[in-house]
């Protein structure tokens, strides 16, 4: 039986193939629609476990509540200032990444890949966001947009480029002063990087920062209306404001918490034991994110030439070694299948990768090498988009100033 299976998907995928094959060339690529590239996916992928789910939760609960418990009971008895200092320096990096394994579980919630069960799937990831003090019905809300949206250049939500015409329109940022009269400079470029992966996050939840101009779902009173905690502001539905306020509340009940337990071990050990690798795990996300939709191979589009499946496609897989796949659940690794699928469950969305790789040829998009070492170049290179004259409603990144 599992032999036919595999044949009926080889064969699926090879009539796929063969469809596109018949398209005519141009410069502009052929695209094959939603439902080719579902058919591609042996239908198990689709299914989630919530045993196996539960099983992740609990084994990235206990690892950061036995980082934590060591951090608290042995480092602050370090007697020498150089080796307590460095070992809370490790602390605060090892307790990150596992705090970001919490966080892309919680956002395998938000998607419904968690389980089959959708208020089970948000009580689950209302508290595991709200433990790491992020929002999580109105991150919820706006991250699907995103995944609606993805590439547009008017109405995604997350990391929309700037176009030529805004690249040089003088703003405060740029002192008023042409961009390009400091910003190779080494020094420079590693402030705005800094700047970017410290306070992007928080940056984006409360000004809506780098979303599109036609991103908004109502129309707002000032710039101050766009924040992620506001439940009437114009990122979300009228009908959305009760769920933006159980975020809050999420929120208070974790900032509670917080100053009960710096009451009992003071402010900066909490800020050690809590605030270093909460700094640490939106970092990743930041980071993660912009990597997967900033290259100089993807494309963004017009409101006029976009569609789903291009923007889906306009993302990166990149290797992130043992990190990536052990504790990151894969998010690095297999970003593409996600787009297209969110639904898909982290630990299925490898198998489901290299089933649509033979379909999607040059437009699947992967990169290997040092994935900070490609945070650096790409932050450098990818400074704004223009329109590709090859590719009518296509904007590539621009590779110099013209």
């Amino acid at each position: 039986m599992a032999t036919t299976t595999a044949t009926q998907t080889t064969l699926k995928g090879r009539t796929a193939e063969a469809k596109l094959a018949l398209q005519p060339s141009s410069a502009e690529q052929q695209y094959p629609d939603i439902q080719t590239i579902r058919d591609a996916i042996p239908a198990h992928c689709f299914k989630a476990s919530t045993a196996r789910s539960l099983g992740y939760l609990v084994r990235d609960v206990a690892m950061i509540g036995v980082i934590g418990w060591a951090g608290l009971t042995y480092i602050p008895t370090i007697e020498n200032t150089l080796w307590r200092t460095a070992a809370w320096i490790v602390y605060g990096y090892v307790q990150g990444l596992v705090c970001t394994g919490l966080w892309i579980l919680a956002h395998e919630c938000g998607h419904g890949g968690f389980s089959a069960h959708q208020r089970f799937n948000d009580v689950v990831g209302w508290a595991a966001h709200s433990a790491l003090l992020v929002p999580y019905f109105s991150w919820k809300f706006s991250h699907h947009r995103h995944h609606r949206f993805t590439g547009h250049m008017e109405k995604d939500m997350a990391f929309v480029p700037q176009t030529k015409a805004d690249r040089f329109t003088p703003r405060l940022a740029n002192l008023y002063m042409d961009p390009e009269m400091f910003e190779d400079t080494p020094i420079v470029q590693l402030v705005k990087l800094l700047s970017h992966q410290l306070a992007g996050w928080q940056m984006y939840l409360l000004f809506n920062v780098s979303a599109g101009p036609k991103s908004k779902q109502r129309e707002s009173a000032g710039w101050l209306r766009v924040s992620h905690f506001e439940p009437t502001s114009s990122v979300f539905r009228p009908s959305e404001a009760i769920y933006i306020a159980l975020s809050d509340l999420g929120l208070a009940i974790t900032a509670y918490g917080l100053y009960l337990a710096a009451n009992i071990i003071g402010w900066q050990t909490l800020f050690l034991l809590y605030g270093v690798p909460y700094f640490w795990v939106h970092h990743w996300l930041v980071a993660i994110t912009y990597l997967h939709h900033t290259h100089p191979d993807v494309p963004h589009f017009d409101a006029e030439n976009w569609t789903f499946v291009k923007g889906a496609l306009a993302t990166v897989d990149r290797d992130f070694g043992f990190v990536g796949r052990h504790l990151f659940h894969g998010i690095i690794d297999t970003h593409v299948v996600h787009h297209l699928f969110p639904r898909i469950p982290f630990y299925r969305a490898e198998e489901a990768t290299e089933a649509l790789k033979p379909l999607l040829g040059s437009l699947y998009h992967r990169e290997s090498g040092s994935f900070i070492g490609s945070l650096w170049s790409t932050f450098g290179t990818c400074k704004y988009v223009e329109a590709d004259p090859a590719v009518p409603g296509e904007l590539k990144w621009a590779t110099k100033s013209t």
